[in-house]
């Protein structure tokens, strides 16, 4: 697979970069290299790719767009939130092994 059919699965399915590497298993800077010709995928993952063309966009688990981070400032019952975390050990306990599960958005 070439880059630029690499560049037009991609368009068939309507997704970025980041979003078709995690659909592979992959991190996006793979899928990144493969576009620019610097790696090739192999055949596990041209079939893979192919798949995934074949059931649409759809078959891209895409990230859900929400609120951006200063209407998330904005909103009381995220301070309040807030402040229940720093007060009380054993929420912030809580709340560290749960967010441990979530991806850091500054990694995005």
């Amino acid at each position: 697979m070439t880059p630029d059919e690499l560049k037009a699965a991609r368009k068939d399915l309507a997704c970025t970069a980041k979003e078709l590497a995690q659909a592979l298993g992959l991190e996006q800077k793979t899928l990144l290299a493969w576009e620019k010709g610097e790696l090739f995928p192999t055949k596990q993952y041209i079939d893979k790719i192919e798949e995934l063309r074949k059931k649409g966009p759809s078959s891209i688990p895409k990230k859900a767009k929400g609120k951006g981070p200063m209407e998330i400032l904005a909103d009381p019952s995220t301070w309040e939130l807030f402040r229940k975390i720093l007060v009380h050990k054993k929420l912030r306990d809580e709340a560290s092994k749960l967010a441990a599960a979530y991806e850091d958005p500054e990694d995005d």
